[in-house]
């Protein structure tokens, strides 16, 4: 079984992303962003994208950070 201290709290366009990792920043949790195509592009074999990030906190900041990405998902939503 692979075990993890990080998990994934989020996953969606680059826009939201960013802003959940602005609230996160100012609640003192410094997420982990996963981008593939910044990764493929910066390797030098870019492939379109469709924008999609994804967040990862410490389990220990989990309590803390899920909140946070909830109340910006509702906020997109209205």
């Amino acid at each position: 079984m692979d075990h993890s201290d990080y998990t994934k709290i989020f996953t969606g366009n680059f826009i939201v992303a960013q802003l959940i990792v602005e609230k996160l920043s100012a609640a003192g949790i410094s997420p982990i962003i996963k981008d593939d195509y910044e990764s493929q592009r910066l390797s030098g074999f870019p492939i379109p994208s469709n924008g999609i990030q994804e967040l990862y906190v410490n389990n220990e900041e989990l309590d803390t950070a899920v909140p946070i990405v909830e109340s910006v998902s509702s906020e997109m939503k209205s």
